[in-house]
């Protein structure tokens, strides 16, 4: 039987027809309709999804209730006499304490950062998981996550500004802030980590690189967005901390040319106006000032995690 497919010397191709891609229906992807019928053959099920519903709506309202309460109530009270470079008892400016939060702000995260990532590194890449040390270690943090800021805040004062004689000063609400987001960097690098699958470790291994260079070349960019997760969530903390920021960085009003000097910071400035009811809407204009400070830092932070991290 003669083969009508080959094609002869010269002969063109036969065009097939376009297929129309949008009519391509996945088998793996179901409908609302189709999910509300699986759900209605299993009540429980569906009690389950309309509690879930039902909290991610309640959560998101509350939020954005004090979002847009905040912003009523602060944004008609923003003048240009609360961005002045010196602060007096007439502006109450707010802008040395911006500076200040983010002096301690970096300082602290230079610390945090390389002892979090190295030690959960340690623990994940080098130690065994059977490791007395390493279940210490976890179990250390776990308690230091939920031990109160004020805790914090008197352990500074009496190692760092009595003990040491720094006084009351930057650079020990930095160290302060720094071993209170420790433990919260340590444990989401360490999840982060883990959620590395093996098999990139295996590859690289395979292809002969070592221990050293598998790390920093193939899992902690795979893990870099669990990572700047944890760096924005000690970020915020620090950022909107004042009761350990109280008793080691106190109230100065003024910028701090050094670390080694009393500074408030931005938190601290809302907290100190808040308590006294002729300074309440500065207070408020200054909560609507840190909302977006947050915010800006934030988004900051996931554009650089999105510049470093590498997909696979």
């Amino acid at each position: 039987m003669e083969n009508t497919n080959v094609l002869q010397i010269g002969q063109e191709p036969e065009k097939q027809p376009e297929v129309d891609v949008s009519k391509i229906i996945p088998i793996n992807r179901q409908s609302w309709q189709d999910k509300l019928r699986a759900y209605t053959k299993k009540p429980f099920s569906m009690v389950m999804m309309l509690l879930v519903m039902l909290c991610t709506v309640i959560t998101a309202a509350v939020v954005l209730w004090i979002l847009i309460y905040t912003l009523i109530r602060g944004i008609p009270n923003l003048t240009p006499e609360l961005f002045s470079w010196k602060w007096t008892t007439e502006n109450q400016s707010m802008l040395p304490a911006i500076i200040n939060t983010l002096k301690v702000a970096v300082l602290s995260l230079v610390i945090a950062i390389p002892i979090g990532v190295f030690a959960a590194i340690f623990m994940v890449e080098y130690a065994k998981s059977t490791n007395i040390f390493v279940k210490i270690v976890r179990m250390a943090a776990e308690t230091l996550s939920g031990i109160p800021s004020i805790v914090y805040g008197i352990f500074g004062m009496i190692l760092f500004v009595e003990a040491f004689g720094w006084g009351l000063s930057g650079i020990g609400g930095a160290i302060t802030m720094a071993l209170m987001v420790l433990p919260l960097i340590m444990r989401t690098t360490e999840e982060a980590l883990l959620a590395v699958p093996d098999s990139f470790r295996e590859g690289s291994y395979a292809l002969g690189a070592g221990k050293l260079r598998t790390i920093f070349v193939i899992i902690l960019p795979a893990a870099m967005s669990g990572i700047i997760s944890g760096v924005i969530l000690a970020l915020g903390r620090i950022v909107g901390e004042t009761a350990a920021l109280l008793y080691t960085a106190g109230s100065g009003t003024n910028i701090s040319a050094s670390y080694m000097e009393s500074g408030r910071t931005l938190a601290v400035h809302m907290y100190i106006l808040a308590s006294n009811a002729l300074y309440e809407p500065q207070a408020w204009a200054t909560a609507v000032v840190l909302i977006l400070l947050v915010v800006i830092i934030n988004g900051l932070a996931e554009f650089v995690g999105n510049k470093l991290k590498k997909e696979y």
